[in-house]
């Protein structure tokens, strides 16, 4: 049976970085107020000019050096995002280009922070039919050009960012297995009220901005992941303790705490990187999971828990051995 394995990531943020303080002078709020309630320090901010596919290229590049793989070895590419740089083409095509690679499959994913989840499990069952053996699997977001800047309920949450992974057919399992929800009852809690075939005006005056309903988004998102754990660990006949590493989305702490608190894990087993970013969507899980590949706390052997919950809303697992 033909397998996959993740063997190499990358991330990249932007250069520009946003600390709390600069947020003070222009919202009511707090360093304090913000590190209470989200745990986020700092985020950065695509310059002018910067899209999401010069981010995804970054981590791209980071990624393929990370797993010694050349243009001519990848054979699929799929970017998770948001804030795609156009509504067509894909920025997975347009990365495609930039790449050097011609002829492979390349599309978007719109699961919004959900979105790497749900790439990497689409990639998963490519390799495992055989169709692909190595694919470029990206996050990546530039989510401050859609956030109102006098909101203080989403200003200070979100960052830009990417991350991405190799996937390679292997004969051993890597991902042992993906599960994928998604329920539109809950459409109205955290949205962008506008789009191309819906209200165009809004997008074409720059006023398409994230809506979020925060309090209500912490209870579903707290729940869910919680059953999201209880159903990976049981279809794996896996016990608590034999989860190394959880690696959930960056959301903020206080959900991420909640989801560690569900599987008894003590929080310095938790790769926490929302502090230094905040949330990116659908960047935030391949770039927490570089993070630690590359510090050295992720060994090679170690069962990794991904996680992540988004508007849709969306939510997702994988479980990997690394």
């Amino acid at each position: 049976m033909i397998y996959s394995s993740i063997t190499g990531t990358g991330g990249y943020l932007p250069e520009r970085i946003m600390e709390n303080a600069e947020l003070e002078q222009m919202v009511n709020t707090s360093d304090e107020w913000i590190k209470s309630r989200t745990g986020v320090v700092k985020r950065h901010i695509a310059a002018e000019g910067e899209t999401t596919c010069d981010l995804a290229e970054h981590a791209a590049h980071k990624a393929m050096k990370a797993a010694s793989a050349s243009s001519d070895d990848i054979d699929l590419i799929i970017v998770a995002t948001t804030t795609p740089d156009l509504i067509f083409p894909s920025t997975a095509c347009l990365l495609q280009h930039r790449l050097g690679i011609r002829g492979t499959a390349a599309f978007d994913v719109q699961a919004v922070c959900t979105g790497f989840i749900y790439a990497l499990a689409i990639a998963d069952k490519f390799i495992k039919t055989g169709s692909t053996k190595k694919a470029l699997v990206v996050g990546a977001e530039t989510l401050s050009r859609i956030i109102d800047w006098t909101d203080r309920d989403t200003c200070v949450l979100f960052g830009d960012g990417a991350g991405a992974v190799i996937l390679e057919a292997s004969e051993t399992p890597g991902i042992v297995s993906t599960f994928l929800h998604a329920d539109g009852q809950y459409k109205d809690l955290l949205k962008v009220p506008s789009g191309i075939s819906t209200d165009c005006t809004k997008i074409k005056d720059g006023n398409a901005f994230i809506q979020m309903q925060g309090n209500e988004v912490f209870k579903v998102a707290v729940n869910t992941l919680g059953r999201i754990v209880d159903e990976t660990l049981s279809a794996n006949n896996l016990k608590k303790k034999d989860i190394d590493w959880l690696v959930p989305h960056q959301a903020n702490t206080r959900i991420i705490s909640a989801t560690a608190k569900k599987l008894d894990m003590p929080m310095d087993k938790v790769i926490l990187t929302v502090d230094q970013h905040g949330n990116t969507s659908a960047a935030s899980v391949p770039l927490a999971l570089d993070v630690a590949i590359r510090d050295g706390r992720i060994q090679r052997g170690d069962k990794l828990l991904l996680e992540a919950f988004g508007g849709g809303f969306t939510w997702g697992s994988a479980l990997i051995d690394y």
